[in-house]
């Protein structure tokens, strides 16, 4: 028998195994392979892409050369270019403007064999620091009103380019899933005067069923309503509204949790592929007791198919308690 469970932020309804779960032993998980061949993202490759923008260097070493740790570049293939006005405008019933934006890489290392996961925890603070500068940066651009983190890793999920790497989007508009978010979280605010994700870290550290693990700064989970197997949130336990707030002490956390639940989620499941994204208040929008930034990782272990396109529900063939109880459980000693 399954649970239908409702998410108290959006409102949005998903179908959850609970009577007979499927095992985390039974997903069909075919492993991340490498096709090789020449990367514009490997070290003494720099001339591939688009100039370099920002990077952990040797301070010895020139932009676009080798000596780099972490490398901020522009996409090549963007999906929303810097140059121009957003001509904001009507045709009849439709509105549009010109497709304004930033779309920038982050290069997490020099080693194309070496994934997010098998970093120290010392080098994903170096990639964390570069998401925050960058995202500093620009929002000092008055025509952008989000800026969008994300990581596709594997084929699966997405990624063109097999070299690690997480992607930058500044948006010209409050993208339709933060909406729902924000709308969610202002209705609970309204209604209790609580941020509706410290709740949620409340109910969690209650329950504690569905947490894999937590350290001074964040805490991670697999949701109560989870819309994928293994989706795991990680959040700040103190309340935050905007991810460029991050200070040095907490990015060190976070980079710890984030290492260790990638590296748990990789063992376990055979280095699967995966999305994540941290979601972050709108720019300049005054939101500050409602929201709270949070990552989420989402593995692709199910398609997405007509049901859930038509219905607006998802349906998810394991449980968040039994999923989390597996990644609690995972050796991660490396």
């Amino acid at each position: 028998m399954s649970q239908l469970r409702r998410d108290p932020i959006t409102g949005r309804w998903v179908e959850i195994a609970v009577s007979n779960p499927k095992r985390c032993d039974e997903f069909d998980i075919k492993p991340q392979t490498k096709k090789g061949g020449t990367c514009p993202f490997c070290q003494g490759n720099e001339k591939m892409t688009p100039p370099e923008i920002e990077a952990v260097r040797d301070i010895k070493t020139r932009p676009d050369t080798p000596g780099w740790t972490v490398r901020v570049v522009s996409n090549k293939f963007p999906a929303l270019k810097i140059e121009g006005d957003l001509d904001n405008r009507a045709i009849g019933m439709f509105d549009m403007s010109n497709g304004i934006g930033a779309h920038e890489v982050i290069v997490e290392n020099t080693d194309h064999n070496k994934d997010l996961a098998d970093l120290t925890q010392d080098e994903i603070v170096n990639v964390i620091s570069k998401y925050k500068s960058r995202s500093v940066d620009l929002e000092n651009d008055t025509r952008f009103r989000y800026i969008l983190l994300f990581k596709n890793h594997g084929e699966a999920a997405g990624a063109s380019l097999e070299h690690s790497h997480t992607q930058l989007v500044a948006l010209p508009i409050v993208p339709k899933r933060v909406k729902e978010e924000l709308k969610g979280a202002q209705n609970y605010f309204k209604y209790k005067e609580r941020c509706v994700f410290c709740d949620m870290i409340s109910q969690e550290q209650q329950e504690k069923e569905r947490i894999i693990l937590e350290n001074k700064h964040f805490i991670a989970f697999c949701p109560f309503v989870s819309r994928f197997p293994f989706e795991t949130w990680i959040l700040p336990k103190a309340h935050s509204p905007e991810f460029k707030l991050i200070d040095d002490s907490t990015i060190y956390d976070m980079a710890g949790i984030l290492r260790e639940i990638l590296l748990r989620l990789k063992l376990r499941l055979n280095d699967p592929a995966y999305n994540f994204i941290i979601h972050t208040a709108p720019i300049r929008d005054g939101i500050y007791e409602e929201f709270h930034w949070h990552l989420e990782i989402m593995p692709k272990l199910t398609n997405v198919a007509g049901f859930e396109w038509g219905s607006g529900l998802y349906i998810n063939p394991t449980s968040p308690e039994l999923t989390a109880k597996c990644l609690r459980e995972a050796c991660t000693a490396k």
